[in-house]
Order: C-alpha cells, then sequence, then structure tokens
C-alpha cells in the first residue's frame, strides 16, 4: 500500500516511519507537515497514475485540521487518523475512516490499523518483517538507525547501535544503552517485548529468554546458560537455547 504520514509535529512523523519501516508491505510515498503540502502531493500522485492508498492524518494542525482536511477530499484515499485526542472519534467514523489511533502510538496498535486498512483493499493478511525496511529506511546507515521511545513524559531517540539489551518488567520494558562515555542508561517504557522483537532487525537482535533480547555485537562471552554483556550476565532460556548457539 502506497502511503502518506500527515502531522506538523516531527517527534511523531518520526514514529510513524519507524512503523512503517518495519512494515515491507507498506510504501512510504511522502512525509507531509500540513494538510495544504499533503493535498499537492495527492494530486500528484493522482495525475501520475500511482495514487495514494492509505493516509495517516493528524487531526490537530494549524490552517487546516485533519477532519476539515479528510471533509474537503472527493475521493479521499483510506484513513488513519493520529491524534492525542480521543474526543474526535466520533466525527472520524463518521467520514468512515479505518481507525483512529491515539497517541503515543505502539506498534501492535499500528499493525491492527493497518492490517484492517489492508481488509478493505482485500489484500492478503499483513504480517511485520523483523528487519525489513521501506526505501527510504533502506538507504539509512545501518550505525545511524533510530526509534522512538515515550519515557515518562518525552519522546526519547534511542540510536539502535547503543542498544545493548532489553528487559522485560511486566507491562513495562527497560532498554539498557551504551553512552557516549561508556556508562549505561537505563530507560523504562511501557511496550511488549513481542512488539519490541517485531521491530529490531533479527540480523542484530535476538531473544534469548522469554525477558531479554541481546544486541549480538555486545555479547562479550558466554557459557552454555548464560551471556556476559557490559558485564551483566543474560540467562539463555531453554527454549532459546538452539536459536542462540546457532547465531554465536
Amino acid at each position: 500500500m502506497r502511503c502518506l504520514l500527515i502531522d506538523d509535529e516531527p517527534r511523531a512523523l518520526d514514529v510513524l516511519q519507524t512503523h512503517v519501516a518495519a512494515l515491507p508491505t507498506l510504501r512510504l510515498v511522502s512525509v507531509c507537515p500540513s494538510a495544504v503540502h499533503a493535498f499537492e502531493i495527492l494530486q500528484r500522485e493522482a495525475l501520475a497514475g500511482t495514487p495514494v492508498e492509505l493516509m495517516f492524518l493528524d487531526i490537530t494542525m494549524p490552517r487546516l485540521t485533519g477532519l476539515d482536511f479528510l471533509r474537503s477530499l472527493e475521493k479521499p484515499p483510506l484513513t488513519i487518523l493520529t491524534t492525542a485526542y480521543h474526543e474526535y472519534a466520533l466525527q472520524g467514523y463518521e467520514l468512515d475512516v479505518v481507525d483512529y489511533l491515539l497517541k503515543p502510538i505502539s506498534f501492535p496498535h499500528f499493525l491492527r490499523a493497518v492490517q484492517k486498512a489492508a481488509r478493505r483493499l482485500h489484500l492478503p493478511e499483513i504480517a511485520p518483517t523483523r528487519g525489513a525496511s521501506n526505501d527510504a529506511a533502506s538507504q539509512t546507515p545501518s550505525d545511524e538507525r533510530f526509534l522512538y521511545f515515550r519515557v515518562e513524559r518525552k519522546m526519547v531517540k534511542v540510536f539502535l547501535r547503543d542498544v545493548c539489551m532489553v528487559e522485560s518488567l511486566k507491562d513495562y520494558v527497560q532498554i539498557i544503552v551504551q553512552t557516549p562515555h561508556g556508562g549505561l542508561q537505563k530507560l523504562i517504557t511501557k511496550q511488549s517485548m513481542n512488539a519490541l522483537e517485531l521491530m529490531l532487525p533479527s540480523e542484530e537482535f535476538v531473544r534469548v529468554h522469554r525477558s531479554y533480547i541481546v544486541a549480538v555485537k555486545k555479547i562479550s562471552s558466554y557459557t552454555a546458560s548464560t551471556l556476559d554483556i557490559a558485564g551483566m550476565a543474560i540467562p539463555i532460556g531453554r527454549g532459546f537455547k538452539g536459536n542462540v548457539v546457532e547465531i554465536l
């Protein structure tokens, strides 16, 4: 599906781009900071015979709101609304939107919304491919790739090259990253291990235990039952041992 991201918040666009990059069945056409810019892109792509099929549309934008923009389109693409405010949900569904995502948008919720859009277009069920990316993301150098995570009240950029490991804390995860000075920083965010495992490239990260995902390059030594990362002994789960041994 050819998709368009429309939002006036750069951080929100970064999160959406990260999610889009995890689904190879999505092709990012453009990132638009306003509805006016989006209208130009929709016209350009329609005239070129490559119409946009799916829009991720923020509601609260200056000059022209997402809802007013959607009402102005004679034949709008399938639309998934994105907003920090739940009170617009009814208006959105009156406009026959595919889904309504509340910020901060988690990857599982994003995936379910995209699957709804795929069903409307009678496409096969969409599954995320670990490590897959769209054209724009594939051009990013491997040491510059990053994800955003909500930590307390901020969206924090985390470069994948700095991640040592991820530890499950029930409904939260703790991401341990290496700082420029060689120390360790712990970031706690509300996220599931399964969703995070899908978002991380499989050639660089491996699930070694129900509660741990580790960066392969950060493993300094290992035994039959543990891995050593930054001075921490990480257990290898019985059900994960075969895959871990093969990767090592």
